[in-house]
Order: C-alpha cells, then sequence, then structure tokens
C-alpha cells in the first residue's frame, strides 16, 4: 500500500474510508505527528495504491499486517495502533481480529462489526457516468454530480479523487474495483475470537451506521471497547468536528 510518514515516537496508522484517500485524516495525522509516528495509507483501488479487481476484509487485514511489519522492523516496535475510520475501521478490526499480537490499541470511527445493507448505488452511478472526456472543469463535474443527487458536501468529497492529466480528467479510483468488491466492503466476516486489547469506538450522533441494536455485536467481539458519541455529527465526524475528533482520538492513544 502506498503511504506517507510523519512524526516520531510509537506508530500510529490512520486508514481511510470508501472513496477516500490518505488525505482524508490528515488533520488527524498532524494532531498526533509530535507525539507519534504518522502512517497514513491508501487503500487499495484508492489513491495512489495498486489497482486491484476484488478486495475483502481478509486480504485487507494481510495486507496491512504486511505493511505493519514491515514498519515494526524499520522503527524498532513490536505494535501499533490502528484508526480507521467507515470501511477503514473495518480493516483496523479485521487486522486485530486476526493478528492481535501486533495491535497495542484501536481506534474506529463511525462504523461497527457487522454486515450493512447496500447505500451507495447512488454513488457509483454518478462516478461511473462522469463524461470525463467532456468536461473542462471541477465546476462541470459538481453540476453533474448534483444532477445525479449527490448532495454536496458528499459530491464535494467524491470530487478530491478525481485528477486533471494532459487527456483530460480521470479518476484516482478504481472504481470497476471496488464495485466487484462493493459486496464484500458491506459485509463482515466470521472470526474465531475476540480481540482483547483496548479499543475505542467514536460514533456520530446523527450517523446511523452504529447504533445501539450493534451493541452486541461490538461487546462480543471487542469486550474492552469504550465509546463516545460526538453530537452534531454525521458520518464523516472527523472532519465535521475534527477538534473535537482529533482530541478525542489523542487522548485514548496516549492513556
Amino acid at each position: 500500500m502506498h503511504y506517507t510518514i510523519s512524526g516520531q515516537g510509537p506508530i500510529v496508522i490512520l486508514i481511510h474510508g470508501l472513496f477516500g484517500d490518505l488525505d482524508n485524516l490528515k488533520a488527524l495525522g498532524k494532531e498526533l505527528e509530535t507525539a507519534f509516528t504518522v502512517v497514513r495509507v491508501d487503500v487499495p483501488n484508492h489513491g495512489a495504491s495498486p489497482r486491484i479487481s476484488q478486495m475483502n476484509y481478509l486480504t485487507l487485514a494481510d495486507d496491512m499486517t504486511k505493511l505493519i511489519t514491515d514498519l515494526c522492523g524499520q522503527y524498532g516496535n513490536q505494535k501499533v495502533t490502528l484508526v480507521g475510520h467507515s470501511m477503514g475501521g473495518k480493516i483496523a478490526m479485521a487486522t486485530a481480529l486476526q493478528h492481535p499480537d501486533i495491535v497495542n490499541k484501536l481506534v474506529v470511527a463511525d462504523i461497527a462489526p457487522v454486515s450493512y445493507h447496500s447505500r451507495h448505488d447512488n454513488v457509483f452511478a454518478a462516478l461511473e457516468s462522469m463524461p470525463l472526456e467532456k468536461i473542462n472543469d471541477r465546476r462541470q463535474a459538481l453540476t453533474h454530480m448534483q444532477n445525479a443527487g449527490i448532495d454536496d458536501g458528499t459530491a464535494q468529497f467524491l470530487l478530491k479523487s478525481l485528477t486533471r492529466t494532459s487527456n483530460g480528467f480521470e479518476w484516482k479510483l478504481n472504481l470497476q474495483g471496488l464495485k466487484n468488491s462493493y459486496p464484500d466492503i458491506i459485509a463482515w466476516p466470521n472470526f474465531d475470537s475476540a480481540y482483547q486489547g483496548p479499543c475505542l469506538f467514536i460514533r456520530g450522533g446523527d450517523s446511523d451506521y452504529v447504533t445501539a441494536a450493534h451493541r452486541d455485536a461490538i461487546m462480543s467481539q471487542f469486550p474492552q471497547v469504550t465509546a463516545k458519541t460526538i453530537a452534531g455529527t454525521g458520518h464523516w465526524l472527523h472532519a465535521q468536528k475534527a477538534s473535537i475528533f482529533n482530541r478525542i482520538v489523542k487522548n485514548f492513544i496516549l492513556e
């Protein structure tokens, strides 16, 4: 996986969500790099990481484990802390459940260890229908997204993955690979044992991604969990109330 490193100290790896890239948690990285070695990754099929036809949480956890092993060898650390938002939270949880010996602490932002119903069909349709060869600027791209029924905030987020080339525009995302993998991205595999390390779940008060119905699934797989809710935020809690989110994460890691 493509990644960037900043700061120094114990290793903290930041993992973005679906359709994002390593810049999504950049503000958190800035907050943490005064005390930690911060690694921000591009998940496969996002950003500058390799494009693959299929991805699921077992293989993504294996990829993350290889990265962790390499980083720990370079920096002399034994364990790392994982912080993930949405899909990135699932990758972090899967890694901790498969390889608890290399994960010191776990922070999961607005996602639960459960399977979800499809909720991105309109996003895929909007991205796939973007007339990349015809648009001249981002304003036209934004208009296309709005006309496709995507709200402004989500559209602006998605358009961060639109890049200009010498031949026009293209997506940094591997849309076909993500679409092929989407059933696995919204699913959740079964694991044989629980992660016994310290774990923090942070949810947005206005989000429906983590609800009371998910409590048993969380507690059975992550029994040492602490939960926080940030009022007045939705699924993008790390952007909507960044200072509060960053402080909660940093305080938990420093405990």
